[in-house]
Formats: structure tokens, C-alpha cells, sequence
């Protein structure tokens, strides 16, 4: 069975990465997005294992001891992580996986899984950002200028990712996606794996 690619995904707070991501693993098959521990409240309309695995800061300290995550960052006063075993099983099925994290995961990531695929979406314009933030009517002002401030700061290290999308047009946002994900599935090694009996029938 061929293994299965991680990829990182990263983007300031409302450059649109989580519903580009939605359409992404909607569109193609065999990719999903993988499920991180937060110590963030659990807001409107989400599922604890479905949106996030909701964890107090006292659990979420225990695993970081025992190693259990693949990256684990603070983000806002609350903390992120990525289960390992977890990554690891599903890529070892053949299963692509998303993760969205911001840079500091992203690094930590590609440092211990040095053949993941790293895309950074960045906003049209700021002003595009602003409008976005503003328009979701879940934040206060409070939160949003502070979600502003960090932008720049998450923003500053695109150029340490393989890949830079723009999303200005959605669809257009949506097809250099997919274009990423196709061509590493076609790539030689890939194809070997996958098809194995073929290639060995056409050479006998």
C-alpha cells in the first residue's frame, strides 16, 4: 500500500484556510483532516472528536509529557496538539492527511516529518482580512484587533513553506489546492506503490 502525505496547512486567522480546507476534502477522496487537542472552549455548533478533541489544560500538560504529540503550540492563551500515533496510523493506511496548524507547528512538524507537504494561504489584501474577521460576528473588537496584531507575526513566515496561495478567488484558491495534492499523488514513487501489479504485468 502507498503511504499517505501530510500536509501542513497555515494561514492567518481569517484568510479562509478552514473552508478552502472543507472544499478540498469534499472534492478529492482519501484526504482528511486531522483532529487536534485544544484547551479552547468549545463553541456553537462543534463536536468534542469531530472538530476538535477538547481537553482541559491539566490533560493536555500530561500528554506533552509522555510525548504524545506530534506538535503542540500555544495560540490566544490556549494550547493545540497533534497526536503522532494517530498521524502515523493513518498515513501508514494510505490516507492523506491535513493538518491545520499555525507556523510554530509547522515547523515543529516538518523537522520531525521532513517529507510533508507545507502550503501557506495568505488574504487578498489587509483589508480583505479585516473584513472577514469582522464579518463572522463570533469575536469582540477586543479579540479581532488582537487576532490583527498576530496576523503580521503568522503572516512573516510564509517563505519557510513549499507552497504560497492567495485567496482572492475562492474557486481559483480551491484548484492550485488541488493541483498540489494531484501532482504529489502522481508522482513516480507514488505511482510505483500504487500501481505495482500494472507496471509489473506491462514489463514482464
Amino acid at each position: 500500500m502507498s503511504k499517505g502525505t501530510l500536509y501542513i496547512f497555515s494561514a492567518p486567522s481569517g484568510a479562509g484556510k478552514t473552508s478552502l480546507v472543507k472544499a478540498l476534502t469534499s472534492s478529492l477522496a482519501d484526504i482528511s483532516v486531522s483532529v487536534s487537542h485544544t484547551t479552547r472552549p468549545m463553541r456553537e455548533g462543534e463536536t468534542n472528536g469531530v472538530h476538535y478533541h477538547f481537553t482541559s489544560k491539566e490533560e493536555f500538560q500530561d500528554f506533552v509529557r509522555k510525548g504524545q504529540f506530534l506538535e503542540h503550540a500555544r495560540v490566544f492563551d490556549n494550547y493545540y496538539g497533534t497526536s503522532h500515533a494517530h498521524i502515523q496510523e493513518q498515513l501508514e493506511q494510505g490516507q492523506d492527511i491535513i493538518l491545520e496548524i499555525d507556523w510554530q507547528g509547522g515547523e515543529q512538524v516538518r523537522k520531525l516529518i521532513p517529507d510533508s507537504v507545507s502550503i501557506f494561504i495568505l488574504p487578498p489584501s489587509r483589508q480583505a482580512l479585516e473584513e472577514r474577521l469582522t464579518g463572522r460576528g463570533q469575536d469582540s473588537q477586543d479579540v479581532i484587533n488582537q487576532r490583527l496584531h498576530e496576523a503580521h507575526e503568522e503572516m512573516s513566515h510564509f517563505g519557510e513553506y513549499d507552497y504560497l496561495i492567495i485567496n482572492d478567488d475562492f474557486d481559483q484558491a480551491l484548484a492550485e489546492l488541488s493541483m498540489i495534492v494531484q501532482a504529489k499523488r502522481l508522482k513516480v514513487e507514488k505511482q510505483k506503490s500504487t500501481h505495482h501489479l500494472l507496471i509489473d504485468e506491462l514489463l514482464a
